[in-house]
């Protein structure tokens, strides 16, 4: 960090430090636009923190990659510099091994699934293990199933994987997924695919569909193939720094908000998903359902050698794979 990124950051927590026995309006950043549903949800939990402090909190969120990347934000976050974040689970896979096991390949079955482990037990514990790196864990959001998306052929097994460059989370579990798949990882920021699509930088990504749509990656990327890898969900996260400034009053009030947004998140999310698919056929991609799935599953368990061998995430991954 240099000393002109040290002495902002100082200035931002002592003006934070400040406002906590007044009004606060705490900042929190998303890389996506105004109606999504991630955005749309913390903008809830505002509302939430406003009614139940008599207006003493709210929060302001900063879409579009306002503020910066996903990685630069998070940065901010545990240096106190910004309070909140909402990232990809995958932001976190290099910081907190726990954070690994949601955004393993294959491992939810089902959507309802997903859910059922995130709201119970296993979430808690990820969420809990966020707090010794400097994080508060909040929620979870959905991010529904991803699937790769590519400029050129379609991809309907793992054979026509091979050579691809391929646009990844920056995240050394994707990386390694991405290459036991045949391809060949490339780590961009989110605000950098579309034009690495266009330019031919990579040949194709992977994402959810309200991603694949609200971004226009379809525009350059008109092949969608339902391989839906992973159900990597979305983290809520606040600065422990700025936590610890908090009233026990507050940080439950904050706590509860959160965790209140995410029925109304999910609402959203289940809306935005099938208008997204719709937009994006009427917009020209061609989806492709007829994925030779096992090929992908067989393919991708050198992930789960490398990443999940600690004995702890193997007891999570079978506490998941338990939940009927």
């Amino acid at each position: 960090m240099t000393k002109l990124t040290r002495i902002i950051a100082g200035l931002a927590l002592s003006m934070t430090l400040a406002g906590t026995a007044f009004a606060t309006e705490f900042r929190s950043s998303d890389v996506h636009p105004d109606d999504y549903p991630t955005v749309m949800a913390v903008k809830k939990m505002s509302e939430l923190i406003a009614e139940r402090t008599g207006g003493k909190h709210t929060i302001k969120v900063f879409g579009q990659s306002a503020l910066g990347s996903e990685k630069d934000t998070v940065e901010q976050v545990k240096i106190g510099a910004l309070d909140l974040v909402r990232v990809n689970v995958a932001a976190f896979n290099n910081i907190v091994p726990e954070t690994i096991v949601p955004a393993l390949p294959f491992l939810f079955n089902s959507k309802e699934h997903m859910r059922k482990a995130l709201d119970g037990e296993v979430g808690e514990k990820i969420l809990a293990a966020l707090e010794s790196q400097g994080f508060i864990g909040l929620a979870f959001y959905d991010s529904g199933s991803r699937s790769f998306y590519t400029t050129e052929k379609p991809i309907k097994s793992v054979a026509d994987m091979k050579g691809l460059k391929l646009r990844v989370q920056q995240s050394d579990l994707w990386v390694t997924l991405i290459e036991s798949l045949g391809a060949n990882p490339t780590p961009l920021p989110y605000a950098e695919v579309y034009t690495a699509l266009k330019t031919g930088i990579v040949d194709g990504a992977e994402n959810n569909w309200p991603s694949y749509e609200s971004s226009k990656h379809f525009e350059v990327a008109k092949n969608y193939s339902l391989t839906e890898h992973s159900m990597s969900p979305e983290l809520l996260v606040f600065s422990k720094v700025v936590w610890d400034t908090l009233s026990p009053e507050d940080q439950a009030v904050i706590r509860q908000a959160a965790k209140d947004s995410v029925p109304y998140m999910r609402e959203l999310w289940d809306a935005r998903e099938a208008k997204s698919r719709a937009a994006v056929e009427a917009g020209g991609a061609t989806i492709t359902s007829e994925i030779d799935r096992q090929s992908f599953i067989d393919a991708a368990q050198p992930v789960y050698d490398k990443f999940a061998a600690d004995p702890a995430l193997q007891a999570l991954i079978e506490q998941i794979r338990a939940i009927q």
